[in-house]
């Protein structure tokens, strides 16, 4: 396994920007899958399917996943976490709309940071780190600006639905950062993940009263894939290798490009209305993990 390092390099600054822009592509996907599938059905099949794509995928390369390594209370925990936190997004977006919700979600990279600063050593943030995640986070704040009136009581309950599901990628990043999962492999920890989610979802699925499977397209199906594949199984992969060898808070910093991205593919994909500070979004938002990812010595 290579050294951790204490700052981002190019080719992890140029990984979690594709990272991104698949996370937000999967927006898109999502919602195109949606006409043939439940959200929360879709989600325990996206994991199901990627489950087995790592379990072949480690079997290829010779990586054994269920050695007894310590890592099973760890692993345990981060798979409720990772379920619960899948299981209050697509129930919190029954409530409230995507564009608001996505603002509560976001503010998981601040919860990272938080953790991080208290409970990893050697990944403490400093005062312009702070502002870099401020800016990053208005910069999403001013991008979905228009769906934040008043809420209704139905809104309320979905955005605290999403402000639950951040707390849980928050705390499902620390255990993996803060526990024996940073020092086995990626495909161990995304498997533990993958197969407790789906073990839970489903049943999520059915305490919401989803239909499931409603049609399926080849439109549907290719949307599923693309979650399942990409995302789910080689995006993850990507991510845990990340966020084992890389600090947690600089790469949380990135995270707020995931929506941004989302907005672009809708409006490519599915001609979705582009709000006028969409430019001025992402200018805050690359300053923002400029802040953050700044060398130390000119802090």
């Amino acid at each position: 396994m290579m050294e951790r390092k204490t700052h981002l390099d190019s080719a992890a600054m140029a990984l979690m920007v594709v990272l991104c822009a698949a996370w937000g592509l999967q927006q898109v996907a999502i919602k195109v899958a949606n006409a043939g599938i439940s959200p929360v059905w879709q989600a325990s099949l996206r994991s199901i399917g990627a489950a087995v794509l790592v379990w072949a995928w480690a079997a290829g390369r010779g990586i054994r996943l269920f050695d007894r390594d310590g890592t099973l209370g760890p692993g345990l925990l981060s798979a409720a976490l990772f379920a619960g936190e899948f299981a209050f997004i697509y129930w919190g977006l029954n409530y409230t709309a995507a564009s608001r919700g996505v603002v509560f979600l976001y503010t998981a990279p601040f919860m990272i940071a938080l953790g991080a600063h208290w409970f990893l050593p050697g990944e403490r943030l400093r005062g312009l780190q702070w502002l870099g995640l401020a800016c990053a986070f208005a910069g999403v704040v001013s991008a979905f600006a228009e769906s934040l009136s008043m809420p209704t009581r139905s809104q309320l309950i979905g955005d605290g639905m999403l402000l639950l599901a951040a707390v849980l990628w928050a705390a499902t990043t620390l255990v993996i950062k803060g526990s024996r999962l940073a020092k086995v492999s990626p495909a161990k920890t995304l498997f533990y993940q993958l197969a407790g989610s789906a073990m839970v979802l489903p049943f999520v699925s059915l305490a919401l009263g989803e239909p499931g499977v409603i049609a399926l397209t080849p439109l549907v199906l290719a949307s599923l894939a693309y979650q399942a594949v990409v995302v789910a199984f080689a995006s993850y992969l990507a991510w845990f290798w990340l966020v084992a060898n890389y600090p947690a808070g600089r790469l949380a910093a990135f995270s707020f490009l995931t929506p941004l991205f989302g907005v672009l593919a809708g409006a490519l994909l599915l001609s979705e209305k582009v709000s006028s500070t969409l430019a001025a979004a992402l200018l805050l938002v690359a300053l923002g993990i400029w802040l953050v990812n700044r060398p130390t010595k000119h802090l």
